[in-house]
């Protein structure tokens, strides 16, 4: 076990998700952008572009990365040729931490392309723990797991998805990436009160918050990450902060992205609502 808590990892301020459309626009610009956050799996490569870019605006900002493919809630083996690529990433970028999702995405060999939701069981716990332990035992440091936007539930569940995230990262003394919007999205889906997830995720396991933008139909959101960010998200982040406190926050943009500059206004949003609520919060 680790005897890390959540503030011996620094605080990294506002960050955006480093993709390729603005990997010219970052090294030009030198954008007031405190921190970036990598996709793992693009740059788990042997060579090319991605990883050019990479150690260029390394060499600028801080990094943490960010995985969506450990499946750490799967029944099939770790992968262990997974693990090893992401070790190797690991000595290149030197992040402030590694990440990935509370989830599986496949089992068998196939990948379902999608992160999907675990049962909430005490089995299921147990399962997650044992690979987070052997995880962060291999990596030589703690991983931070992120909660997901669901669209399913378990007739199995036993408890909420805040009580399973809690007890998993508890019992595997891990860390929580809290993505604001997949809390939203979540919420509005399964018919919970968002309060009520945040009041419930203990404050020291949280380290990173994710906020993006999603698409609402009449009876279901989709966690798309195609649109700005919407102000009930914006809301529930301002609760956060004052739940939370000082937490690096970023936002990801995954598909019709716009310009950097953008981005660059939406994260000042970010930045505005966590210094008011923090400024109250001291007052």
């Amino acid at each position: 076990m680790f005897d890390m808590k959540h503030n011996n990892l620094p605080y990294l301020g506002f960050g955006l998700g480093l993709r390729k459309e603005h990997y010219e626009s970052v090294l030009s610009e030198k954008p007031d952008v405190d921190w970036f956050e990598i996709i793992s799996e693009n740059y788990m490569v042997d060579g090319g572009k991605p990883l050019y870019y990479l150690d260029r605006i390394r060499e600028l900002y801080p990094m943490v990365m960010h995985g969506v493919s450990m499946s750490i809630g799967s029944t099939a083996p770790l992968d262990k040729n997974y693990l090893k690529r992401l070790k190797t990433l690991n000595n290149r970028v030197n992040p402030e931490w590694i990440s990935d999702h509370l989830c599986w995405t496949g089992v068998e060999g196939i990948n379902l392309h999608d992160l999907m939701p675990l049962p909430y069981t005490e089995e299921a716990i147990q399962h997650v723990a044992d690979r987070v332990n052997q995880v962060q035992e291999y990596l030589g440091k703690q991983i931070l797991l992120e909660n997901v936007s669901s669209y399913v539930s378990y007739g199995e569940s036993q408890i909420s998805e805040w009580e399973f995230l809690t007890a998993v990262a508890e019992r595997a003394d891990c860390l929580i990436l809290l993505d604001i919007n997949n809390i939203y999205v979540s919420a509005f889906n399964h018919k919970f009160d968002p309060l009520t997830y945040l009041k419930a995720v203990p404050v020291e396991r949280v380290c990173q918050f994710h906020l993006a933008g999603h698409t609402q139909q009449s009876d279901i959101i989709i966690d798309t990450h195609d649109q700005p960010i919407c102000d009930p998200v914006f809301d529930l982040y301002s609760k956060a902060v004052q739940r939370f406190g000082r937490v690096s926050a970023m936002i990801e943009r995954d598909d019709n992205i716009p310009p950097l500059n953008n981005l660059l206004e939406e994260l000042q949003i970010v930045r505005n609502i966590a210094e008011n609520q923090l400024r109250e919060k001291v007052a």
